[in-house]
This record gives C-alpha cells, structure tokens and sequence, in this order.
C-alpha cells in the first residue's frame, strides 16, 4: 500500500469511528403516539433540555400502536444504559389490565425516572343538557337509567376509564360510546351529538370560554388554576375521585445503576425550572415533582387503581 492510500484509508477509518460514535451517543426519547399530541409536545420540551444539561443529541422518536405497546416495547427491549427513554401517559398503567399477553411486564421491564407532568381533565356536557351541577347531573341519570351517555377516544382510553370510575362513585347508568380519537369525540359533543365526556383542559378550555360547552367539575382532588371558580368531583360528592391525566419518563429496567441515577438527577433541574414551567403552562400542564422510588410507588399505586376500574366496570378490549 503507498503512503497515500495509507493516509486515505486512516481518514475513512478516523470518519467511520467519529460517526458511529456520534450516532451511539444520541440519547432517544421514544414517544408510543404519533407526533403532534400533548405527550409528543412534552417529549420534545424535556428533549431540549436534557441535550442542554447533558450535553448530547437528543432526538423524539414516534413509534405509535396497539395503546402505545409497540413504543413501549422497543424501550423494554434497549439496553439500560440511560440513552433510550420512554415518555409516554397514563396508558402505561392502563394497558397491563386490558390486555393479556403484553411483550413486556410494566413493572419488571421499566425503571421510573420521573413524572414528568400531570393534567386534569374535565367533565363537560353540552349546553342542552339541563344540568348545572354534578348533583343535577347524577341526578337525571338516576331518573332516567341509560339514557346519558358519554364519548371517550377509545375503549381502556383514560378519558373512558374517568367516565367508567364516575359511573361506580356515582351509581349511574351511562352509556359509553367510544370514538376513533379525541377530535371525532369532541366534534359530536360539540355537535350535541353525544351529551357529555370527561376530557383533558388544554382541549376543553376552547370551547368553554366560547359557550359551547358547560363545565361542571375537574377530575383532580384540587381545583385548576386555569378554572378557580369549577369545583372538583371530590368537593361534588364523589369523595376521593381523582382521573388525573399524568406523563411519565422511564428507561429500560436499571435499578441502582449510574444512569439512572444521573437522569433522576437531571430531570429534578429541568422540572424545577422556569423555563419548563412556562413552556407546560402554555400546554395547561403542571411540572411533574414525582422522581425515582418516588414515582415508582406512584405507578404501582396507579396500576392497583385502574385495574380495579377495569375490574369493576367489565372492561374488555379485543386484541
């Protein structure tokens, strides 16, 4: 080999090894939806902020399906090694009591790193329907048994699964008519169509500072900052009930490494920070304060709830 060709091919093997390092050192955070929803929006606010604290590439990479499994499984299947992460809701919890043959265990496969964000949702009715108050509400559906009914995004959806729990607080018959996805739902409730739904703020807001719907309650145990004056369902006579939306960051099972513990570390600056509360305050989001064992106990404890949910209220999804 001459000199030259040496040289030649030292440069490709120098280029070869700087690429793969760079591609190795990207941190990926796999969000189980498609692009454009809140949890993508809020993938993509944390992204930033993890390349900046840890000085690296952060990409979001949208693997939606089946309830966000396919995403999830992915992860499960990464190495722990802190650069494959998984943002995803409350679905996660959900999933492990509506389908029998999940390809990963959700408490086994995962480490929790942090609640990222929580929201509230809404109970909301069309302006036809004569009730004003929750009482009232519960109320016409005792008189008429199977006459209300409710829209959700879909069967095991959390919006579904609030609309199930306040059917067993409040010993009502409604009938739950799911949708292919929160805009149809939202498009017949608008239309009167469907007389009520339990959904999230951000969406709600709109059309509630516009008169074209009602809001009798939030879902969380304390009242919204961005509706002081809407009761809760707890305050309501539904005491203790509580279908908080919630998002949370995981990587693949690690206990006790240094990865982990690095990216608890990590996530505790960035959703202390101004910057991230402004930017989730945009999105009608409150910053998660849920990290590590913290949040580990807090998905168990949402697991043993909507199963129970799922339980009680015969939810079937056909898989």
């Amino acid at each position: 080999m001459t000199r030259f060709a040496r040289i030649i091919a030292t440069i490709l093997l120098l280029a070869v090894s700087g690429t793969a390092h760079s591609v190795g050192s990207v941190v990926r955070i796999v969000v189980p939806f498609p692009a454009g929803g809140t949890t993508d929006i809020l993938a993509r606010h944390i992204g930033h902020a993890l390349s900046v604290k840890l000085g690296t590439d952060v990409i979001v990479d949208n693997r939606p399906g089946v309830s966000g499994t396919v995403g999830s499984e992915f992860v499960a299947r990464s190495a722990p090694d802190g650069m494959t992460l998984l943002l995803t809701a409350t679905h996660h919890v959900i999933n492990l009591s509506l389908y029998k043959n999940l390809p990963y265990d959700t408490e086994k496969d995962f480490s929790p790193v942090a609640l990222v964000a929580t929201v509230p949702n809404a109970l909301v009715v069309h302006p036809s329907v004569p009730a004003k108050t929750v009482v009232e509400l519960v109320a016409l559906a005792k008189k008429e048994p199977g006459k209300l009914s409710f829209a959700s995004t879909g069967i095991g959806g959390a919006n579904h699964l609030a609309g199930e729990l306040f059917k067993l607080m409040a010993d009502v018959d409604i009938v739950h008519i799911p949708y292919k996805g929160a805009a149809p739902a939202m498009t017949d409730l608008l239309g009167g169509h469907v007389p009520m739904m339990f959904d999230s703020l951000p969406t709600v807001l709109p059309a509630a500072s516009e008169g074209r719907l009602r809001v009798l309650a939030v879902t969380s145990l304390a009242r919204s900052p961005a509706l002081p004056d809407v009761p809760t369902l707890d305050e309501s006579g539904l005491k203790g009930f509580d279908a908080t939306a919630w998002f949370g960051l995981y990587m693949p099972a690690a206990e006790g490494s240094s990865a982990l513990a690095k990216l608890e570390a990590a996530l505790k600056e960035i959703l202390a920070s101004d910057d991230i509360r402004t930017k989730f305050e945009a999105q009608g989001v409150e910053p998660g304060q849920l990290f590590g064992a913290k949040f580990k106990e807090f998905v168990s404890a949402e697991i043993a709830k909507w199963g129970s949910v799922v339980q009680r209220a015969h939810v079937k999804i056909e898989e």
